[in-house]
């Protein structure tokens, strides 16, 4: 229940941010999915700087497996598998 009321608040949270900013709600397809793309990249600063305080590396390789299979959705095997059978197509 508690993720639905911290849906909300951040629901009327962005709806105040579109009123100052003059947008209508909903807003521009591409406004709005700029929006989310935003939200799903700013989700991975955290982990990110996690692991630059620890002092481990940041590199292509983490950053593939960990947040980019997150952003889109798609899980990093599966994304490795479909490379492969492009490559071989």
């Amino acid at each position: 229940m508690k993720i639905y009321v911290v849906s909300l608040a951040a629901g009327i949270l962005v709806g105040l941010i579109y009123a100052l900013l003059q947008v209508r709600s909903p807003a521009p397809p591409a406004i709005a999915l700029v929006g989310l793309l935003g939200m799903l990249i700013g989700e991975q600063a955290g982990p990110v700087i996690k692991r630059m305080v620890a002092g481990e590396p940041v590199t292509a390789a983490w950053l593939r497996t960990e947040c980019v299979a997150r952003i889109t959705g798609v899980p990093a095997v599966a994304a490795k598998a479909q490379a492969a059978d492009e490559r071989v197509s």
